[in-house]
């Protein structure tokens, strides 16, 4: 009679008639390990008085060991069978023994709760994305064009090259204030130093203050210019330093300092110009001053810069 028990069917007995029979064969798997025992006693009896041979003895000895083995794994499965039914354990395997069905139970269990805890983990990981709202819009903020540029009549007193720029003038400009400003100017290529002395020019007076090899610029010359050719912007005559610049169409309300990160200059220049008249424009509409255009003296159709 086998005393190996199929797993499946021993998950499907549920009913006390099937644990009964199961209990059954496991008091007489036990019975037949006593019988082995005694068998094996009594061979080794035999074995002193020559009776019995050494290779019977261990074919004994090999069967027991294969049997204790089985019955043990069955009784194990046995007690299973109860648990899971809500009977008492009447075949509780001994301490040493290894609970293979216990493991697998054991296993999906652990498995859920990493699997749940992997979850939670996740859950915490994946917060929910902040909104990114866009930046409010200043209702008050005037519209880019000229009328954000403080252009004004300046008076150049003096002008000087910079020590340590062949390129650079250094001038001294009245633009109506109470201390003159100091500018620097590219201009060394393009305009002899005698003719920078006491002139007269247009002054982009709102710029932020830099530095140009170690020396503060406060503004900059307004000039027609060309890759070849420059020529600082002339205000009509009669004019006086600080007197503004204004555009027709266009209101005069310029930033006291213009932010160089929203570019409102950059975003005027290239609608500055000079036109086929030589005169000074912004989207084809002349600067003037005092009712008088702003001129260049030979350039035409050029930018303003």
């Amino acid at each position: 009679m086998s005393l190996l028990l199929r797993v499946s069917q021993i998950g499907k007995m549920a009913s006390a008639e099937a644990l009964q029979k199961l209990e059954t064969r496991a008091v007489a798997a036990e019975k037949l390990i006593s019988l082995l025992k005694l068998q094996i006693a009594e061979a080794k009896e035999q074995q002193k008085g020559g009776a019995t041979s050494s290779g019977e003895l261990e074919t004994l000895k090999s069967e027991n060991s294969n049997l204790k083995q089985e019955v043990e794994a069955w009784k194990i499965k046995l007690t299973q069978a109860e648990i899971a039914n809500g009977k008492p354990v009447f075949n509780k395997p001994g301490s040493t023994s290894v609970n293979p069905l216990a493991k697998e139970q054991q296993e999906p269990v652990e498995e859920k709760k990493k699997t749940a805890g992997d979850s939670v983990k996740a859950e915490k990981k994946e917060k929910p994305k902040k909104e990114t709202k866009p930046p409010k819009e200043d209702g008050n903020e005037p519209p880019v064009d000229v009328g954000r540029l403080d252009l004004r009549v300046g008076h150049i007193r003096s002008a000087k090259k910079h020590p340590d720029a062949d390129s650079l003038y250094i001038e001294e400009v009245d633009v109506g204030e109470e201390k003159p400003r100091t500018v620097i100017s590219g201009l060394v290529k393009f305009i002899p130093e005698p003719e920078m002395q006491d002139r007269m020019a247009i002054i982009l007076c709102n710029l932020k203050p830099s530095k140009m090899r170690g020396i503060m610029s406060e503004a900059m010359v307004m000039c027609a210019s060309t890759s070849e050719k420059v020529e600082i912007l002339s205000p009509p005559a009669g004019c006086k330093p600080g007197d503004h610049v204004l555009v027709e169409g266009y209101v005069r309300n310029p930033d006291v300092q213009l932010n160089p990160k929203k570019k409102i200059f950059e975003t005027c220049a290239p609608d500055l110009t000079v036109n086929s008249s030589k005169e000074a424009c912004f989207k084809g509409v002349r600067w003037t001053v005092n009712g008088e255009a702003v001129t260049s003296q030979t350039l035409v159709n050029v930018a303003v810069k």
